[in-house]
């Protein structure tokens, strides 16, 4: 029991101890040492000091510069600070703060430490004090030294720098390589292929229907189209012209006009076992031809890279409606004269005669069954189409249409105002004016010229 007590104690009096000396160890371990610069600060080195903490003297060229704050305390040196360049340990009460400073404080502090060095140096050039002079001596070679350690340091920082840019642009070449790959795209898409176009084409100019008649003026009128159509092209990369087809559909109204003088007609009749010779004469016609026609193109087309399309071939036109319109001129000539042969008694624009009534002068119609015709045409357009930013393209050009065939054939005859109801005692005679197409030309004919505007919906889209 004694021995278990005499333990305790023991243990008791050990811990005491050692705790008195962890508190008397940390009580000796001095306190942590405060800074007055930081990490990063911009400092200068104080002239007055004249050894690093590790007891070396400075060189003279780090007094008149600023420099920066690396790191702070280290084990052997607690008050000690590292500086950018320097690379020893220095007493931070050895340092200047400038942070804050405006740029002529940091001057005047520079060139103050830069005169208090000079006096130094002519002080120690006067030779008053030889190990002074041996000291300077031996501070200016070590001065150009370190000018000399720091100009290859700058040298190969300069190198390194131009090869790191060097191998930045190695580096980035493969980049550029890949730019041209989006400037491909541009040649990528020029490279011709097969493609359609779906044109809206509206197209007018002069027309005439070329009665073929040897009685009368035939005079050109005009004419306006719309036209639809769709083309396939065939296209191939390095040859500078596409070649297409064109089919569609195009409808429009076309009119050409007459003047005609009428020959004089004769008819002889019985009325009362008489002979009656009618003069019939009516002094100038006039006729307005039109038809409104419906056109089947089956064309080859050339177009060229630089724009410029050529447009050749056949096409179909079948006139589906044909009005007239017909004029006779009111003047003296415009009568009816009639004789008895037999008494050689002559009437002129009498009752029992008979005369030209009010709608005999005007007359409007429409020659369908005479003139149902079909034309075969011979046609052609050129000019130049602008390829637009949408990739369709605008077309500007002049086009011509001549009929090479056509099956309207007719007999010409010379009536063109005939008798139609002979004269009785009770009844006026009746007459009246012929178209004057179905009366004088033996054929028909088709021809337009002028200038045609286009609008095409190219798939794929074309490229400029």
């Amino acid at each position: 029991m004694k021995s278990v007590k005499s333990i305790l104690i023991a243990t008791t009096l050990i811990c005491a101890s050692v705790v008195s000396g962890l508190s008397a160890q940390q009580a000796a371990q001095p306190a942590p040492h405060e800074f007055e610069v930081a990490l990063g600060d911009s400092v200068m080195i104080r002239r007055e000091c004249v050894e690093y903490s590790t007891g070396e003297r400075p060189s003279v060229w780090v007094w008149d510069k600023v420099h920066t704050v690396r790191q702070l305390g280290t084990k052997k040196y607690s008050d000690g600070v590292l500086l950018m360049n320097i690379y020893s340990w220095i007493c931070d009460t050895c340092l200047i703060p400038v942070n804050g400073r405006s740029a002529e404080a940091i001057a005047e502090a520079q060139a103050k430490q830069k005169a208090e060095r000079e006096a130094w140096e002519k002080a120690m050039q006067e030779g008053t004090d030889p190990e002074a002079a041996a000291r300077a001596a031996r501070e200016a070679a070590e001065a150009e030294e370190a000018a000399a350690a720091e100009a290859a340091r700058k040298a190969a920082e300069e190198e390194a720098a131009a090869a790191a840019a060097k191998d930045t642009v190695v580096a980035q070449e493969p980049v550029k390589e890949e730019e041209p790959v989006k400037e491909e795209e541009p040649a990528q898409e020029a490279v011709k292929r097969p493609y359609h176009r779906f044109t809206i084409g509206l197209r007018g100019g002069a027309s005439s229907l070329l009665h073929n008649s040897t009685k009368g003026n035939w005079l050109c009128g005009g004419d306006v189209v719309l036209d639809l159509q769709y083309a396939h092209y065939w296209a191939k990369d390095g040859r500078p012209v596409d070649l297409g087809l064109i089919v569609g559909v195009g409808i429009g109204y076309a009119q050409s006009s007459l003047k005609a003088d009428p020959t004089t007609d004769t008819t002889i009749v019985d009325m009362d076992n008489m002979n009656i010779k009618y003069n019939i004469r009516a002094d100038e016609v006039k006729e307005h031809d039109g038809q409104l026609q419906l056109e089947v193109p089956l064309m080859f087309s050339l177009i060229h890279d630089n724009g410029f399309f050529l447009n050749v071939g056949p096409k179909f036109m079948l006139p589906v409606f044909t009005p007239y319109t017909q004029t006779v001129s009111r003047n003296d000539n415009t009568k009816i004269t009639a004789e008895l042969t037999d008494i050689g008694v002559a009437f002129e624009n009498d009752e029992i005669m008979g005369r030209f009534s009010e709608g005999n002068y005007r007359q409007q119609g429409n020659d369908y069954k005479n003139r149902f015709t079909i034309n075969v045409m011979l046609t052609a357009e050129l000019g130049y189409e602008w390829t637009l930013k949408s990739g369709n393209s605008l077309g500007l050009g002049a086009f011509a249409n001549y009929s090479v065939y056509n099956s309207f054939k007719n007999t010409p005859s010379d009536q063109l105002v005939q008798l139609t109801t002979q004269p009785t005692g009770t009844t006026e005679a009746a007459f009246q004016v012929n178209p004057a197409t179905q009366t004088y030309a033996k054929g028909l004919g088709f021809f337009d010229a002028g200038i045609k505007l286009a609008y095409h919906f190219n798939f794929p889209k074309k490229r400029k």
